[in-house]
């Protein structure tokens, strides 16, 4: 009976403790959202594109062929560490169960603002600490491809608005969770932004968007 109890406690707490972890390790998944989307509230948005002028690298997209929610559209490229992750329109967590979410509130990739992407970082972002100031981000999308150069990276709090306020340029921001190696819910975020520096001519395949 002693041992049937003891098999018993343990099978008990071996339950308990990976109930726990599933929970932890949820609440942490979804807590990257917030870097974006902030109280909840819709990012500020220029009410239309700058003045255009020779040499201008950015794009808008026409309304048709803006993503719909759930969508991959477009992919982001870091040559440093040799990677390739579908970006994916929306931050919900099925979402960026599927790769890099593109918050809905700022601008696509390529167009003239702040672009914000979200990914966790235990998967798609899970090296993004290696990245350093002057190295490349490449989002390839149906428009062309755009060719970013990080100018800073820095740690801030959750509710930190100021990482997806309006620019007056292209602008491409990603965000993550941070410490990287923090177990449990971590408490604040990493955030790398980076200006575009010029447009290929590469487009997505016409496959993508699946």
């Amino acid at each position: 009976m002693k041992w049937d109890c003891a098999i018993a406690l343990a099978l008990v707490t071996a339950g308990v403790a990976y109930a726990s972890y599933s929970a932890v390790n949820y609440i942490q998944k979804l807590q990257v959202v917030t870097t974006a989307a902030g109280s909840g509230q819709e990012a500020p948005k220029l009410k239309s594109a700058p003045p255009r002028k020779d040499g201008d690298q950015w794009v808008v997209v026409p309304k048709e062929e803006r993503p719909k929610s759930g969508e991959h559209f477009a992919d982001l490229l870091i040559p440093k560490l040799d990677a390739r992750m579908p970006i994916i329109e929306g931050t919900h967590e099925d979402e960026l169960a599927s790769g890099v979410g593109h918050y809905a509130g700022s601008v696509l990739p390529g167009e003239p603002d702040n672009a914000v992407l979200s990914g966790h970082r235990d998967t798609v972002f899970r090296k993004i600490g290696q990245l350093k100031k002057g190295d490349e981000l490449r989002v390839r999308t149906k428009q062309g491809t755009f060719v970013y150069v990080i100018t800073k990276t820095w740690v801030t709090k959750p509710d930190d608005r100021t990482v997806i306020v309006p620019h007056g340029k292209p602008v491409l921001t990603l965000t993550t969770c941070y410490p990287f190696t923090f177990v449990g819910p971590a408490p604040e975020r990493y955030i790398i932004q980076s200006e575009l520096k010029q447009k290929l001519d590469e487009s997505a395949p016409d496959e993508q968007g699946g």
